[in-house]
């Protein structure tokens, strides 16, 4: 029987730079990418806490001009993308710095695809729909979760739809990543404990994932171990450096495995929550995971019980099935732990939104139509995804 040819690629930032401290190389890093005066495309959070001052101030001890747009909201817009075009059009800037956490990055991600290739973000849902570079892009992470500072990923809410669109694109992977902890530690522990369960979702995910490879593998073990011992901790306190630094490590490691792996049903049945209801995307995916995950089990029953070792679970002599199932206990013990809400309902009236069961069939048939569902190891009907959504209500 012949072997089917099959070419696995690994992408990643040509430099990253993570530790105390990393944040000082910002000016030098956008001169080494060529950026003169850089848009530093950030949100309202981000400013109301000083963390853009701290950025500014750097820029403005090295004498380089910028341009600041902190409008972009959680689950990013096609709005911001093109207000942010706008800015970076009229004010002649030439590179770009995204500040924050997986919602800044996007939209820097955005922005960066229409300035170059023109058009709409619209123009790149799916997977490698640019035609040219990006601009000089350098990310700078503020939270331990979504690792969108070193990935091809790039996730943005069609408001006309209420869709969020995933583009993935090798373009958009930022030219320099810096995770520096210190710009952490500021972080809300319910802030700290969505990102954190964003990470260990990308971990999972890219592990089960049918694209993983001993690659990616590594990197998702890794992360979940980390994960598993750290997360805690740094909810805890934010202040714990050692905690701060070793979550950085984490979600980049869990970046690097699904960045190349790619994700499954628990992204994409995410993604429609965050569309339709703008609710925050970790905690979406802290409530699908285990769910979903036990919807998977029968196509990877062994990995599943891997992952319940990786993340500290006695399963000595156990079988794959009760392995596994300590897996999904783990899940949701460290979801509860941290102070996820044991729900999509639950969820929705923290945020004021009203998380309805009338909605399952659209969210389903756009879940069926997201990337992240081609990679999932279980192939599910609508009638499966419409079941796990209402096991997580």
């Amino acid at each position: 029987m012949a072997v089917q040819e099959m070419v696995y690629g690994f992408f990643i930032p040509s430099v990253t730079l993570i530790g105390i401290g990393a944040a000082k190389q910002i000016p030098e890093k956008v001169k080494a990418l060529g950026g003169s005066k850089p848009l530093v495309v950030t949100d309202k959070g981000i400013t109301a806490c000083g963390l853009i001052k701290q950025i500014t101030d750097l820029l403005d001890a090295q004498g380089m001009k910028y341009e600041v747009y902190d409008e972009t909201v959680p689950n990013p817009t096609d709005k911001n993308v093109h207000d942010g075009v706008d800015i970076y059009r009229k004010k002649k800037c030439d590179s770009l710095i995204s500040l924050g956490g997986g919602s800044s990055h996007d939209c820097g991600k955005g922005i960066g695809l229409v300035v170059s290739n023109g058009g709409k973000i619209h123009d790149f849902e799916g997977l490698d729909k640019s035609t040219k570079p990006m601009p000089p892009y350098l990310a700078v992470n503020t939270t331990a979760g979504t690792a969108s500072e070193m990935t091809r990923f790039c996730i943005i809410t069609d408001t006309s739809r209420k869709v969020k669109m995933a583009i993935v694109d090798w373009r958009v992977a930022p030219g320099v990543a810096i995770d520096d902890p210190n710009l952490m530690v500021g972080m809300p522990p319910a802030l700290t404990a969505a990102t954190g369960m964003d990470a260990l979702t990308h971990a999972v995910e890219a592990y089960v994932s049918t694209m993983a490879t001993p690659m990616t593998d590594a990197c998702a073990q890794k992360a979940i171990e980390i994960i598993s011992e750290f997360l805690r901790k740094a909810v805890a306190n934010g202040t714990d450096i050692e905690a701060r630094e070793a979550m950085c490590f984490a979600q980049f490691l869990a970046g690097m495995a699904f960045n190349n792996a790619s994700l499954g049903y628990v992204h994409a049945m995410a993604h429609q929550l965050g569309g339709f209801y703008d609710l925050p995307h970790g905690e979406c995916n802290a409530i699908l995971l285990p769910h979903v995950s036990r919807a998977n089990m029968n196509a990877k029953m062994e990995r599943y019980a891997a992952i319940a070792k990786f993340m500290g679970r006695y399963t000595d002599g156990m079988s794959f099935r009760v392995a596994a199932e300590k897996c999904f206990q783990g899940i949701e013990q460290l979801a509860k732990d941290i102070g996820i809400p044991e729900g999509l309902v639950a969820l929705g009236k923290k945020y004021g939104k009203d998380v309805r069961k009338e909605d399952i069939p659209v969210m389903t048939a756009n879940a069926q139509k997201d990337a992240c569902a081609l990679t999932n190891p279980r192939k599910m009907n609508d009638a499966d995804v419409a079941a796990i959504y209402e096991a997580a209500m």
